[in-house]
């Protein structure tokens, strides 16, 4: 026994245990939800419209993490295949819970009759903060932490308190926090796309588009810090480069974690965070370019099935019109 461990467990009711993994989770989904609802009000859409994209899209999601994650560690499950289930005990990839995600709501804004853009826009904000409160999921667990650390930098360098540095003595070594890098990462994050999405310059597409850059952004050089991070072997060149990119960290006294060279020398997360960055950026400038951003984050969104502005449709569906109105007369005496 080291330190004090929290107890992955928060209660159970007769044999089921519920864990604070799940509750973690359901409360990142809760609250990416409500920011989601609130600012869809802004342009007509319902709560109805969010919180059924909510039922489909984090079982996709949920799935997408989980199938990622299980096929790169294939080897670790192929002879145990009850254990891909048990998600209770973590292992789940967030880019692949993003590839989960936005299938399953390019199907569901289709068949709506939206726009992908306009209302991925919209749930940028709740992604992050979806992700931001998520990670708290993985400090209860005790995994996905970065490399060994005095626990003199966890107390004096960052000052934390007793309840986080305790969970971070994994088996008598402290580690780095890195679910509590990313975690402030995706609050400051969420901050500028709150401010960011009132700024008349910004086009359709855009915040999802920043939602991308900076998740990955941050999410590079933390994964560089962790120890449990996807790994492939690629080419030498690849791999000098992302760690020519991850070495300013160095400056901040920062070192990478240890990876297995036998196992891979290029993170999946580093290099999936670089492509997203690139392409990101390069899908700014060309829907500019072309026109394809003619639409603005603020203008009125429309629902391209009925051509009417999204809400208006509700409306006139529970305004009864005038052909339907009953006239209440005292007869006719002819």
């Amino acid at each position: 026994m080291f330190g004090l461990r929290l107890d992955p467990i928060a209660f159970s009711l007769g044999s089921i245990s519920v864990h604070w993994y799940g509750i973690i989770l359901g409360t990142a989904a809760l609250v990416g939800l409500l920011l989601a609802v609130q600012e869809g009000k802004r342009f007509g859409l319902s709560p109805d419209f969010f919180m059924d994209l909510l039922l489909f899209g984090v079982p996709s999601a949920i799935i997408g993490a989980r199938i990622y994650f299980v096929a790169f560690q294939w080897n670790e499950y192929k002879s145990h295949l009850l254990d891909v289930f048990k998600i209770w005990n973590g292992g789940i990839a967030i880019y692949g819970a993003l590839i989960g995600a936005f299938a399953c709501g390019i199907i569901y804004f289709r068949i709506k009759g939206y726009s992908f853009w306009r209302i991925a826009d919209i749930c940028a904000p709740s992604l992050i903060a979806g992700q931001m409160i998520g990670r708290w999921g993985n400090f209860v667990n005790q995994e996905a932490y970065g490399g060994p650390v005095k626990e003199s930098f966890l107390r004096d360098t960052l000052h934390l308190p007793d309840w986080i540095v305790n969970q971070m003595n994994v088996e008598g070594v402290f580690h780095h926090p890195t679910f509590l890098y990313e975690s402030l990462w995706n609050l400051a994050g969420l901050v500028i796309f709150l401010v960011l999405r009132r700024r008349p310059f910004l086009r359709a597409g855009e915040l999802l588009f920043a939602y991308f850059i900076w998740y990955s952004l941050g999410r590079f050089y933390v994964e560089g810090i962790r120890t449990d991070s996807l790994a492939f072997i690629g080419a030498d060149w690849a791999a000098s480069l992302m760690n020519a990119i991850w070495s300013p960290m160095k400056a901040f006294g920062f070192e990478q974690g240890y990876l297995d060279p036998t196992y891979g020398n290029i993170r999946v997360s580093q290099l999936l965070a670089v492509l997203l960055i690139i392409v990101s950026i390069a899908m700014i400038i060309i829907r500019r370019r072309t026109g394809a951003a003619s639409e603005r984050y603020n203008d009125p969104i429309i629902n391209y099935k009925t051509g009417m502005p999204a809400g208006v449709e509700d409306k006139k569906r529970s305004t009864p019109s005038d052909d339907t109105t009953i006239e209440h007369g005292t007869g006719d005496s002819r």
